[in-house]
């Protein structure tokens, strides 16, 4: 006899298990009806994840992934494909198991796998990459004029609903039609538009006409450009645009101002091969070897994990990798970098590309560690290939616990049967 509570607790057990993602989230739900609407045929980058409710793997990102939506709220758009019941979508992108996450940017009919680490950190780095390489490819594509259509009208009755009420960031030029400033302006600003479209929204409003919002955001003079930044907005958070007047450095001034709502680096732990090169393949990645657990307990390493990250903060926009490893634990790594000769902590930045990495001479301090990462940044420092000429081997350990360590117990030597007093000959 089939028991009737099981009947009725059961489909909502299903029901809880089966969304991985509710409507409170900032995961945008794709389906086969709004896909091509919202992805394909949008302006915007997606990042796609397909998966199925039951899959395990699907169920472990699902946290990673939400924050990275959160996180990535008003720069790129992030959705999921819910395979087991959009089967036409998987087929569609040769979805081949669960989860699989695409990047939706320059080409929208040609995706690129996301091959990454699967969490927030991973995927906001994806993302930020997508962006520049297609601002590049669409600053390095033909001389044609940009259409003047990219840049939005606004007006008093739409501006609040379009810039205001939106999560998206804006720059808003506030301008008069005899003004010649406002004129030699005009085809940069569509320029830089259209290079910007789907990541930075340029708007326009004719300040003569609509008086009331250039009033509200004190607009004297022609053409004055405010900048309102992602997220909740208002008339005090208006900054004034201070860059120059050329399509370029426009795109560059957003881009700057894009990449600063990046959340910083994570500090990871190398623990195998994989988590290694992917932070490291970028420009340069800052590995800093932290003493033995023994020598330094969590209290002591954490205090040094928490100076790299607000480090990594005030170079976030350098899309650098951050890494950690304990003294001892990658040895062919510190043989390859020459670490450890000055004793731990130590911390080198290394081009995986060019085989070349530069060692901290000074403190391993927030001080010490700014002017090393300065003196880099504008080309100073010594530098030296990486012995033997290739990347080191890393070997496969157990990441941290986060937890203090115990020296192993001592054993009890028994020495009733030693006679003491007895002397041996050499």
């Amino acid at each position: 006899m089939v028991d009737l509570k099981l009947l009725i607790v059961l489909p909502l057990l299903l029901a809880n298990c089966f969304a991985l993602y509710g409507p409170s989230s900032d995961i945008i739900e794709l389906t086969e009806s709004n896909f091509d609407k919202l992805v394909i045929r949008g302006d915007e980058i997606w990042i796609v994840e397909f998966f199925a409710p039951w899959c395990g793997h699907c169920q472990s990102l699902a946290p990673e992934y939400k924050k990275a939506a959160t996180q990535l709220k008003g720069v790129v758009k992030v959705g999921a494909v819910n395979a087991d019941e959009q089967k036409g979508l998987a087929s569609r992108f040769n979805v081949p198991g669960f989860p699989t996450i695409k990047i939706f940017g320059s080409n929208k009919y040609a995706p690129e796998d996301y091959n990454g680490q699967r969490n927030a950190q991973g995927l906001i780095d994806a993302a930020l990459i997508a962006i520049k390489n297609k601002v590049k490819g669409g600053s390095s594509g033909s001389n044609k004029d940009s259409k003047s259509d990219d840049v939005i009208e606004l007006t008093d009755s739409n501006f609040d609903k379009l810039v205001i009420q939106s999560d998206d960031m804006w720059l808003v030029e506030f301008f008069a039609p005899w003004c010649g400033h406002c004129k030699n302006l005009a085809p940069h600003w569509s320029k830089a538009a259209t290079e910007l479209k789907g990541k930075v929204k340029l708007g326009a409003l004719d300040a003569t006409v609509h008086q009331t919002k250039a009033a509200q955001y004190g607009v004297k003079g022609y053409p004055t450009i405010k900048f309102f930044n992602v997220g909740k907005k208002s008339v005090g958070s208006a900054e004034d645009y201070d860059g120059a007047r050329t399509s370029s450095d426009i795109v560059t001034w957003a881009l700057e101002k894009l990449s600063q709502n990046v959340p910083p680096p994570e500090i990871v732990q190398i623990t195998n091969e994989l988590i290694f090169k992917e932070n490291c393949d970028k420009p340069l990645c800052v590995i800093a070897v932290l003493p033995h657990i023994l020598d330094c307990q969590s209290e002591c390493r954490n205090d040094y994990i928490k100076t790299l990250t607000k480090i990594g903060e005030r170079y976030k926009q350098k899309m650098w990798g951050w890494l950690w490893s304990e003294a001892g634990a990658q040895s062919e790594l510190e043989a390859a970098l020459d670490i450890g000769g000055f004793g731990y902590p130590a911390m080198v930045v290394m081009n995986s590309k060019k085989l070349k990495y530069s060692i901290l001479r000074g403190s391993f301090s927030d001080t010490g560690i700014t002017e090393f990462l300065r003196d880099l940044s504008y080309g100073k420092g010594n530098t030296a290939s990486i012995r033997n000429g290739q990347l080191p081997a890393i070997e496969e350990i157990t990441p941290w616990d986060g937890k203090d360590a115990e020296l192993p117990p001592e054993e009890d030597i028994d020495l009733s049967d030693v006679d003491l007093n007895e002397k041996e000959e050499l």
